[in-house]
């Protein structure tokens, strides 16, 4: 995986809290009643869909309605810290033919 600089905790800390602020807003409840995961569009119970950070907090990232979406806890497991050009190139690669004989 690529190298990069973590934001520093003071932004991490503050991001959190912001999360858990935006999780409990009606805004976030509509987001999760859709009942689809934003990468695999899989049908999801709302309660068991997650908030993700498109732009992860870690990587600078901002808890704004923006930048967050409900996730499946498998999509947002495999997601982690990728960036979506990051993370769009690990859904291509599972997608590609394997080279190995």
């Amino acid at each position: 995986m690529d190298f990069f600089i973590p934001a520093d905790e003071a932004h991490v800390k503050r991001e959190k809290t912001r999360a858990r602020d935006l999780r409990s807003s009606q805004w976030w409840k509509n987001q999760k009643g859709h009942a689809r995961c934003h990468y695999c569009q899989a049908q999801v119970h709302p309660s068991e869909l997650t908030m993700d950070h498109v732009v992860p907090i870690v990587r600078g990232g901002k808890t704004t309605k923006g930048n967050v979406v409900p996730a499946c806890k498998p999509c947002n497991d495999n997601k982690k810290y990728l960036l979506p050009i990051e993370w769009q190139e690990y859904l291509d690669s599972l997608s590609k033919p394997s080279t190995d004989s």
